[in-house]
């Protein structure tokens, strides 16, 4: 039995939640953006409460790396490392592009491309098929009527994420279909324990958000 805590707050609705093995339990959600700090240690000590245990019957914090917004994702990795480093416990990173192909994996035919909103008319995104195998690697893209035109041709793609609605408005091609699914924290549980039987660990002290590109725009402002 191994209590694996998943932590998600890399986009506008945060969650979080509990696996034990491969039994996953309803993740609880926050929708307030700006309060996803305040938010956050106070929901995983309830949620540890409603199972009736404590942070030390925890044997793992894993965490969606990134991308995603700059600031939540700083918020769910300290907040991962913190009780790594309290509980002696492995933290482990999960890509958030790949969780959220997850999410819509049983609606894809052939690839899928998960995409998460950035501004304007950018998205975060990678291509995976349907193993879930990275067959391009994730980028920072402006979307237009000719985006993924030349993989169109040949594969039906899955678009799916926050961002894939931007792409939707403009691309009309016939093997290019979307998922209104959303990725969250149970999607994240069901990459995080593989990785847990393996040992495949991230480095506590070192490891960083996936941030892509550099999230502040010329006034300042962040996502």
């Amino acid at each position: 039995m191994s209590y694996i805590l998943n932590i998600d707050t890399s986009e506008s609705i945060a969650s979080i939640c509990l696996a034990d093995d491969e039994t996953i339990y309803p993740p609880a959600f926050n929708n307030s953006r700006n309060d996803h700090a305040a938010w956050l240690h106070t929901a995983i000590r309830t949620l540890l409460q409603q199972h009736e245990l404590s942070p030390a019957n925890l044997n793992a914090a894993a965490v969606s790396i990134g991308p995603g917004s700059y600031t939540g994702l700083r918020v769910s990795l300290s907040a991962a490392k913190g009780l790594c480093y309290a509980l002696d416990i492995p933290l482990i990173a999960v890509n958030t592009l790949s969780m959220v192909a997850l999410a819509a994996l049983a609606e894809a035919k052939d690839l899928i491309c998960p995409m998460i909103d950035a501004r304007r008319m950018e998205v975060f995104t990678a291509i995976y098929d349907r193993q879930l195998v990275e067959k391009e690697k994730a980028k920072a893209l402006i979307v237009d009527a000719d985006s993924f035109s030349s993989l169109l041709d040949s594969y039906s793609i899955l678009f799916c994420g926050s961002g894939s609605p931007k792409l939707q408005t403009i691309l009309s091609h016939s093997n290019a279909a979307f998922s209104t699914v959303r990725a969250n924290a149970a999607h994240l549980a069901k990459l995080s324990y593989p990785l847990f039987l393996n040992k495949q660990f991230a480095d506590t002290a070192y490891t960083e958000p996936l941030y892509i590109k550099d999230f502040f725009s010329g006034t300042g402002k962040k996502l």
